[in-house]
């Protein structure tokens, strides 16, 4: 039981304590099952939340320090402006979401989100941290979420500058894949756009790895939620996709997203 579920049952008995006891068993399991689920979901809002707000802070302190450079500041104001717009998307699709709407799928191009995507995931990894796109030729469109695929690479990005402490290269690659066999846990048999995002950090052991997707998981200490990671695997889950994690200890991370074509969507 994770612990929103625990202070939700907790709740709950005094709540029928109070009441004479007569809120059913069923009643109550069904009511714990939704405030854990809430719990879960703000938990999520609230690290993307937080992972905008840090590129927004950092653009204007960044601004701040080159107040005597016009040309720079005005640089870093406009990436803290694209910050906010992140943010107000995000809001979108919060109440979008309360309102009861399917989420926004598009045919869209792997390479020109990726590349949109550019100047704000390089502020989000802050100095220190250089990313690097690598766009490969002839990605077939796929099926996406806008503003969740934003979210989704940015938790990708801020995870792998993470485990460089002393700084390092992210490389963003994209290509087109042809998977043959259906093994277990892999993908379909298909052509997917993947989207791959690698670094040279710490790693993971393969205990750690096999929890990493885990919601509430994390190896940041009180610095985590462990929501980033169980995120993006639900954003590939609403688009059809496949994640896959491969990590060494002292090597690095290296994170597959697929995303389907529009037919084998379908």
């Amino acid at each position: 039981m994770t612990d929103m579920a625990f202070r939700a049952e907790r709740l709950l008995q005094r709540q029928a304590e109070s009441s004479g006891g007569a809120q059913t068993a069923e009643q109550r399991q069904r009511a714990i099952r939704r405030l854990a689920s809430l719990g879960e979901m703000t938990g999520g809002i609230a690290h993307d939340l937080r992972n905008i707000l840090a590129i927004v802070e950092s653009g204007l302190r960044l601004a701040e320090r080159k107040a005597d450079q016009p040309e720079s500041v005005r640089a870093f104001i406009a990436a803290a402006r694209e910050g906010v717009d992140r943010g107000v998307e995000l809001i979108s699709q919060l109440l979008a979401f309360a309102d009861h709407r399917e989420p926004d799928l598009q045919v869209r191009e792997l390479n020109e989100l990726v590349s949109s995507s550019g100047p704000f995931l390089r502020y989000g990894a802050g100095r220190g941290v250089r990313v690097r796109l690598e766009l490969g030729p002839d990605i077939p469109s796929c099926l996406i979420d806008p503003a969740l695929f934003d979210a989704a690479v940015l938790n990708l990005v801020l995870n792998a500058r993470d485990a460089m402490p002393g700084g390092g290269e992210i490389w963003i690659v994209t290509e087109r894949l042809v998977a043959t066999n259906s093994a277990p846990g892999g993908p379909l048999p298909g052509t997917y756009a993947r989207l791959r995002v690698k670094d040279h950090g710490c790693g993971m052991p393969q205990e750690v790895l096999q929890k990493v997707l885990d919601p509430f998981f994390t190896t940041k200490g009180e610095n985590g939620t462990g929501m980033g990671l169980a995120q993006v695997r639900t954003f590939m889950q609403i688009v059809g996709g496949h994640l896959s994690i491969a990590s060494e200890r002292g090597t690095g991370t290296t994170v597959d997203l697929l995303f389907p074509l529009p037919d084998a969507a379908a």
